[in-house]
């Protein structure tokens, strides 16, 4: 049976897969491992819609790995303000460089994993992918194929790998993996499932209870907790006052407005030019931007016309929108 639904899959890969810039067809060579590792790192925590036009002007700057190791990090670092999550970018750019070093990039997933950045969902995709190795790859989309097909409503991480072992072919579980995605993102979706159009809905648990949409059991959501912050708009002759965040942490090496530490206390701020709030995967922030006059060492003046090319992170952005806004003239 485990075969059937793989043998199912595949054929419906072959039919209806998504074209991404970063895939071969099915049934093709296998993309160079350079497109793949790419492409993982940025689709983590990031959907298609938003990674595809980054990958696409992101490749084309730096065409190979060695050309990423060679770029400035200030460089890479500007190009991905916007993606999020900026440890992937600094983990990005030592892993480029020790690939470089190396003359390539390895090919199980016991030495991808040793890279910096390189997880097991990443090992895995990039050895299955990349290398046709007979890897289980497993990212959310995976998970709630599996968890659907199999009836379990609260799966564990070592349930979900032993069905997905037990489906993934010996060969062609690269096209097997990018399969599972596909119909997790464009099929068997959290909400609305179009059961009607699954290849495996004969097959599938869930479907068979009538609420495929139960499987598995929504998780509880937490209430993030509020942190607050101030920024310090320094202002002249048409230029504002950047500085660089520490090179760890949230945001690390990102350009910024200068502003101290986030708190859990409200602090008054004075005369507000902007407010933003910015949701963080841990906590949600409300940051205050208030005009000053000092300009904190280790900066540098960015013109307010530029500012759409100075490389900075969302929340900076909104930041500086929040501030022109008010004034009829937006940052891009």
């Amino acid at each position: 049976m485990r075969a059937n639904i793989s043998d199912r899959l595949l054929q419906h890969y072959v039919d209806k897969s998504r074209s991404l810039a970063w895939r071969s067809p099915p049934g093709s060579p296998p993309p160079e491992p350079y497109r793949v590792w790419l492409s993982e790192v940025m689709l983590q925590q990031t959907t298609v819609a938003a990674v595809t036009p980054r990958f696409e002007r992101f490749f084309a700057r730096w065409p190979s790995v060695e050309a990423l190791a060679a770029a400035a990090d200030e460089e890479v670092l500007s190009e991905w303000a916007g993606l999020g999550y900026y440890a992937r970018a600094r983990n990005l750019i030592a892993c480029a460089r020790e690939v470089a070093a190396r003359g390539g990039f390895p090919t199980t997933e016991t030495e991808l994993r040793e890279l910096p950045g390189i997880g097991d969902y990443t090992a895995a995709a990039i050895a299955a992918i990349a290398f046709g190795r007979a890897a289980v790859v497993i990212d959310s989309n995976v998970e709630r194929v599996t968890a659907r097909l199999n009836g379990l409503e609260r799966p564990s991480k070592s349930q979900l790998r032993q069905a997905v072992a037990a489906m993934t072919p010996a060969r062609s579980a690269g096209d097997f993996a990018q399969a599972m995605m596909d119909l997790g993102a464009t099929i068997c979706r959290p909400r609305a499932p179009l059961c009607g159009e699954c290849p495996l809905s004969g097959s599938c648990a869930a479907f068979a209870s009538g609420t495929p949409e139960l499987f598995p059991s929504p998780r509880a959501r937490v209430q993030k907790p509020v942190r607050h912050g101030i920024a310090h708009w320094v202002e002249r002759d048409g230029a504002v006052w950047l500085v660089r965040r520490p090179p760890s942490g949230l945001l690390g090496a990102m350009p910024a407005l200068p502003g101290g530490e986030w708190t859990s206390d409200k602090r008054p701020a004075g005369a507000v030019l902007g407010r933003v709030r910015h949701v963080f995967t841990h906590f949600a922030l409300e940051l205050d931007i208030v005009a000053s006059n000092d300009a904190p060492a280790g900066g540098w003046w960015q013109a307010i016309a530029t500012l759409d090319g100075a490389g900075l992170p969302t929340l900076y952005r909104h930041a500086v929108n929040a501030v022109l806004g008010s004034r009829g003239r937006l940052a891009a």
